[in-house]
């Protein structure tokens, strides 16, 4: 069959419509909320020479653009230098080592060889977050370790799955090193099935359409993304483009860290230049090279993102200074907090440096924080232990053409908060509140979106709660004249008695009791644009909805409301004459 373009449209999304088929067949049969509800986990298919990523599911996490291709690629090179054993039709891979590829060590990868007519055509590759790998708290999210043996149990690649078949000796290994082992076989299980049902959908494309055509398609695909990236680049103009973002601390030594980026075109590629960027730390805020260069891909997804998600679309994209610095860990750093937390304040860096040059493409900054909250202790009523992990939504910051999204996902990824109802069923606590944070969006012609705002309160049992947050010292950042949206806020009741940590939202092993809380104010996104341009019926709107107050309708915005909460039209023209020349 000839490759016209009606045909490379339908092999494009046959190729898609496979990953999409095996997210959805993951997330259904997994047993943790984190993935079942949440829906942290990505698939999809890669080249069999080196990695590069064919398709991905839309429903993935961003994240794992990059870095699945970057552990698949990993996984080829030791198997061809005899590290690691080579394949068999039915095997499956599993990995989490973060510095081959990876991100943290909850984020758990398997990797299925993929054969036509007895030759590797592909591997077939997912990611899901386990709730637990050990390591010195449940969850794995420890604020302050130090070196990555205390955030959990690392894996080399290693054969789970031999011809179809697991091997118990090594998931007895695995089990014998994590925190509620017994449930693991059900997430086990579902990964290893969506990765066999992704083998059947992309036999029934290959079948239908024929081996060769399908290659060709592939690499045709591959040229198209790369050629229409370049376009893209082409519209930003050819100077530096600067920014810096900041992480609040790195949750052992209180002191920020900084990215510095200088965004350069050249040609009709981009470099995005770290060097100046802060040196590796002794915290868990460390990120691996793989996360970094998929945090740069999949920022330029958000800007663009008529361009398909292929290898091709990352080509003209450079990446280089990180050498030296935390964006590059190398063993034994800590990175638990890479692939939720840096990741997003590298992708507000890129947007930082690129909203001048393309405010109509480039937000404000979101609110660049996952929320990742574990709970682990023991449950008396069911007499057994259990890991609790919440991740939670923020505002979005403003852009041209309208306010910040409310409670949207985090940037890296499109997981969900698993429902309040499935949490309470799950585990043993009790949410008081779960609404908007209104008013934490940041000020602009366009506002930040607002962030969450909950409370929960642990009913029984003992507990140990463990945060690594972002965006506590410092709101996410407005663009063009826009303000800064809220910080992060957490706060926990012991005894009656609030605690904040030393960290803001950073903090490890905070002993819980019956009755104790936990309440989480998650970022607003930054404003868009000067206050003071914003349409005074749009803010008598926020203020007659309880977003605002009157008060605040005139400091942030300039606008004087009447006793009825209309729009006093004399009042604020001369309140916002009075900014012009201040």
């Amino acid at each position: 069959m000839s490759l016209d373009l009606i045909t490379l449209s339908v092999i494009q999304a046959g190729l898609q419509q496979v990953c999409d088929e095996m997210d959805l067949s993951f997330s259904r049969a997994a047993f943790s909320p984190v993935i079942a509800e949440a829906n942290d986990r990505s698939d999809g298919i890669y080249d069999a020479v080196d990695g590069s990523l064919i398709a991905q599911g839309a429903g993935g996490l961003p994240v794992f653009v990059g870095t699945m291709q970057y552990s698949t690629g990993t996984l080829i090179e030791m198997i061809t230098d005899g590290r690691v054993a080579a394949p068999q039709p039915g095997d499956v891979y599993i990995v989490n080592d973060p510095y081959l590829g990876g991100t943290h060590l909850m984020d758990v990868r398997f990797a299925r060889p993929f054969y036509r007519k007895e030759e590797l055509f592909c591997w077939l590759s997912n990611t899901g977050h386990w709730p637990d790998t050990g390591g010195a708290v449940p969850g794995g999210f420890s604020a302050s370790a130090t070196s990555v043996e205390q955030e959990g149990l690392r894996l080399p690649p290693v054969r789970l799955f031999k011809q179809g078949v697991m091997d118990t000796e090594i998931y007895s290994i695995i089990c014998s090193n994590i925190r509620v082992a017994d449930q693991r076989i059900g997430d086990v299980k579902a990964q290893a099935a969506a990765l066999e049902m992704g083998e059947t959908r992309l036999n029934m494309l290959m079948d239908r359409y024929g081996d060769d055509v399908v290659r060709k398609a592939i690499a045709e695909l591959r040229r198209r993304a790369a050629e229409q990236m370049r376009s893209f680049v082409s519209l930003i103009p050819d100077r530096v483009h600067r920014s810096v973002a900041w992480i609040d601390s790195d949750g052992v030594v209180n002191e920020p860290l900084a990215i510095r980026l200088e965004v350069r075109r050249d040609g009709d590629g981009l470099t995005f230049d770290f060097t100046g960027s802060s040196a590796p730390c002794a915290g868990p805020m460390n990120s691996v090279r793989a996360t970094t260069l998929s945090s740069v891909y999949l920022a330029m997804r958000h800007i663009f993102p008529e361009v398909p998600i292929s290898a091709g679309a990352f080509e003209p994209l450079n990446v280089t200074g990180i050498e030296g610095t935390f964006l590059d860990a190398q063993y034994p750093r800590p990175v638990s907090g890479c692939a939720a937390e840096v990741s997003q304040r590298i992708a507000e860096a890129v947007f930082a440096a690129l909203v001048e040059a393309l405010p109509d493409r480039v937000t404000a900054a979101p609110a660049g924080t996952s929320g990742n909250f574990a709970l682990g202790g023991h449950d008396p009523a069911r007499g057994r232990d259990f890991v609790m992990y919440q991740l939670s939504g923020g505002g979005y910051g403003g852009y041209v053409d309208g306010d910040g999204l409310s409670n949207g996902c985090s940037t890296i990824g499109i997981s969900k908060a698993p429902p309040v109802e499935i949490m309470e069923q799950a585990f043993p606590v009790l949410y008081h509140r779960y609404a908007l944070r209104e008013g934490s969006g940041g000020a602009g012609e366009h506002r930040g979106g607002f962030g969450l705002d909950y409370e929960l309160e642990l009913r029984r049992g003992q507990a140990q709660a463990s945060f690594v947050m972002d965006h506590g010292r410092f709101g996410p950042q407005g663009a063009l004249g826009g303000s800064d949206g809220a910080p992060n806020e957490v706060t926990v009741w012991q005894s009656g008695k609030p605690y904040t940590p030393e960290h803001l939202s950073k903090e490890q092993d905070i002993p819980l009791t019956p009755g104790d809380r936990v309440r989480v104010k998650t970022p607003g996104g930054g404003g868009y644009g000067d206050p003071f341009t914003r349409d005074p019926v749009a803010v008598a709107e926020d203020v007659r909805l309880g977003r605002y107050t009157v008060q605040q309708a005139e400091a942030l915005f300039g606008v004087v409301l009447g006793n009825a909460g209309e729009v006093d039209t004399k009042a604020t023209a001369a309140r916002r004459g009075e900014h012009r020349y201040d």
